[in-house]
């Protein structure tokens, strides 16, 4: 699987990430198996956040790097901060909030690579836009962060392009991707603007949730144009999504929430399929639940 570079920046990822959202729902070995699954398939980035499972899995992931004989420069770590949530492991919280000050920034930045047993981050996000947010002080910590060697590159997470040209401008380092809600199911963003403007700006976007999530797909599994679609392809319904999505003329690297090693070695299936422009407009029919204008 060919590496791409995000946004012409020096950040090579693998074309398909891997999301570590859910994995403190199933058991280490079960984990292990998933991971190396993606490895096996070509999968080398893995996407993380400091609060996922109650701030733990950044810690499962980090217990199995400690123990793998992975090579830190074959993988690509990305992880986001500025949420701070209630929980045991951050009795310090009095409040579910947005926190995306210096001190917050950094402190966050060195927890997750204690937890993740790494010296650095390949790739840090802010996790979502703050309406308290001073965007100096945020370039102030990424400059540190940079300077230091802890991160390498920054971005955001679910901004609009105007949040995104807000802080970009008072940032010192280049943000280079925008993690984004974009599936057949969560497609405003591309009639919106905001595919227009990161595709006018060259910048590469990720893509949570890609394929909708379970329940929109259980309620298209029996659209008999849909299992048309997904026999002509030769793909299973939720890679026929995938593949939907990365048919977008958009640079969009889908960030995958699946915990089943067999869905994640055939995800990568849907690489360079190209889609005809029909089956692309019929399927996005079918998931909006309305004709095309």
């Amino acid at each position: 699987m060919n590496k791409i570079r995000l946004s012409g920046s020096t950040l090579n990822i693998s074309p398909i990430v891997l999301g570590m959202w859910h994995v403190n729902t199933i058991e280490q070995n079960q984990f292990e198996k998933l991971v190396e699954s993606g490895l096996e398939s070509g999968i080398t980035t893995f996407d993380h956040a400091d609060i996922y499972g109650g701030y733990t899995c950044e810690g499962i992931f980090g217990k199995w790097f400690k123990n793998s004989s992975v090579k830190r420069e074959d993988i690509q770590l990305v992880s986001k901060c500025g949420i701070k949530l209630i929980s045991e492991n951050r009795p310090d919280h009095t409040a579910k909030q947005y926190d995306t000050s210096k001190a917050h920034i950094i402190d966050s930045v060195n927890r997750s690579l204690k937890s993740l047993n790494t010296d650095y981050l390949d790739l840090l996000l802010i996790h979502r836009p703050n309406p308290l947010i001073k965007p100096r002080e945020v370039g102030e910590a990424f400059d540190e962060l940079k300077v230091a060697g802890k991160v390498k590159h920054f971005g955001v997470s679910n901004f609009t392009p105007s949040q995104f040209s807000y802080i970009k401008n008072d940032c010192g380092v280049p943000l280079i991707t925008n993690q984004i809600e974009i599936s057949a199911f969560a497609s405003e963003v591309m009639f919106d603007g905001t595919l227009d403007y990161f595709q006018k700006h060259k910048l590469s976007l990720m893509a949570w949730s890609p394929l909708g999530g379970g329940t929109h797909i259980k309620s298209i599994v029996e659209n008999e144009l849909v299992k048309t679609l997904a026999k002509k392809y030769e793909l299973s319904i939720g890679d026929l999504l995938l593949c939907w999505l990365q048919n977008h003329p958009a640079p969009i690297v889908p960030v995958i929430g699946t915990m089943n090693p067999d869905r994640v070695k055939s995800a990568t299936k849907t690489l360079g399929i190209a889609m005809d422009s029909a089956d692309w407009f019929q399927l996005l029919e079918i998931t909006r639940g309305r004709e095309i204008a």
